[in-house]
């Protein structure tokens, strides 16, 4: 697909594309005006989530749960535990307190007291370049939108507790994009072939989903189209089956159980083995303490990091097809154990260790995605800490789902009647 929106040219097909942008206008005002009740998350899941309450809780958990798991990032659960005197059961502050400005390896990011991570800022660019387009993206949107963001607007960062580029926050493998796509020219539908395979696509892919809400398939193919400049093999997999997973918590009635059967039914080779080893595993689990161990004994024949997650083997990260990255298998895990619960979710994942602001994100968006309540009061610490609104890209991401869904109606309806034409009658 391209950047650009095509206007139909028939005046009905028109005027059912304006109808659409009116109702979205005023319905994304009245989204907004709700969005306190909805983005406040309080802890209660509402009885049927409408596309509103699913986005705004995604995103939202999504964030939260990055937050909490960024001070954390790297040690074991045993190491975590024996850090903060048990298991994290809310926001914590450095792993190495008022030393974190010197701190190795962490120096000079400030992880910890509610701050996001680079999972976040991916995330809410993503949003932004929804919000320019206006449609479904590909990897020339990456390309065209996503890197000039990253390269040429300072934001807020939270880490740095300073202004910047996104730029100077992203890790290396998502200044990949800005080296391959701006300075090298390359093809954007394959410049991530090269890179470090990780979930650094993955990680924030929660938009893909969510503008393709109850539509799983649509969410894996866009996904993977988007993925192609940032990464590639089981890296980019579990980019489109991350957006397809919550696509699939979107759909009303869906489940943990749910969730995972779409995930298995669309993932391809050592991702589609280690979601169902870990979520077979989870499913004997019976709370996420119990489950810390068993779901890294599961996903471990499919990791290449290895055990020392700062010391990762020379088989670490390259490109194959018997091997996952490790975040999205033990998201779902986590999900299923926790019974779709927030709460437990996140915090499962959190003291999970290893990349767990990553499985954090993914365990947060899918859980909010399915309709479980965000703590009101993890939300507003975060979005305090990091000054950032975290509802309104949800507002902004509600909105251009829904002109999204109108525009698909009007093409499907467009290929049905030159199908029609085509086939005549039987």
């Amino acid at each position: 697909m391209t950047d650009t929106l095509e206007t139909p040219e028939d005046p009905q097909e028109m005027e059912e594309v304006e109808e659409a942008g009116e109702a979205r206008e005023a319905e994304g005002a009245g989204e907004a005006e709700g969005a306190g009740e909805a983005g406040e998350v309080r802890g209660e899941a509402p009885e049927n989530p409408t596309l509103a309450e699913r986005i705004t809780g995604a995103l939202v958990g999504a964030a939260v749960g990055d937050a909490l798991g960024g001070p954390v990032e790297g040690y074991s659960p045993e190491q975590i535990a024996a850090r903060h005197g048990g298991r994290i059961t809310g926001v914590v502050g450095p792993w190495h307190g008022d030393e974190w400005r010197t701190a190795r390896p962490l120096a000079p990011y400030h992880k910890g007291d509610g701050h996001v991570t680079d999972d976040t800022l991916m995330t809410h660019a993503l949003i932004r370049v929804y919000a320019t387009v206006r449609d479904h993206l590909d990897a020339y949107a990456v390309a065209g939108h996503l890197v000039p963001d990253l390269m040429t607007t300072p934001r807020w960062i939270p880490e740095l507790e300073a202004e910047a580029l996104p730029l100077q926050r992203i890790f290396l493998a998502e200044k990949w994009l800005v080296t391959r796509l701006h300075y090298g020219h390359v093809d954007p539908r394959e410049a991530g072939v090269g890179n470090v395979v990780n979930c650094g696509a993955a990680m924030y892919m929660a938009p893909v989903g969510l503008v393709n809400a109850a539509n799983p398939e649509g969410a894996y193919a866009e996904a993977l189209d988007i993925a192609g400049a940032h990464q590639s093999s089981y890296g980019r997999e579990a980019a489109g089956v991350f957006a397809a997973a919550v696509a699939a918590a979107c759909a009303p009635g869906a489940t943990p159980d749910s969730v995972v059967a779409t995930c298995l039914a669309l993932a391809k080779d050592g991702t589609r083995a280690a979601i169902e080893s870990v979520c077979e595993t989870a499913a004997r689990c019976t709370d996420v303490e119990s489950a810390l161990r068993p779901l890294r004994e599961a996903v471990a024949p499919y990791d290449t990091v290895g055990a020392d997650y700062r010391a990762p083997s020379l088989g670490a990260r390259r490109p194959s097809r018997v091997h996952a990255i490790e975040e999205l298998p033990v998201a779902l895990g986590m999900l299923v154990v926790a019974g779709g619960e927030y709460r437990h979710a996140v915090l499962g994942a959190v003291n999970y260790g290893r990349d767990c602001d990553s499985i954090a994100t993914m365990a947060g968006a899918l859980a909010g995605a399915l309709g479980s309540g965000v703590p009101s009061g993890w939300a507003e610490r975060v979005a305090a800490a990091s000054r950032l609104d975290l509802r309104a890209p949800a507002a902004v991401l509600t909105g251009v789902a829904r002109e999204i869904h109108a525009r698909d109606v009007v093409r499907r309806r467009a290929h049905e009647t030159a199908f029609a034409t085509l086939a005549g009658p039987r």
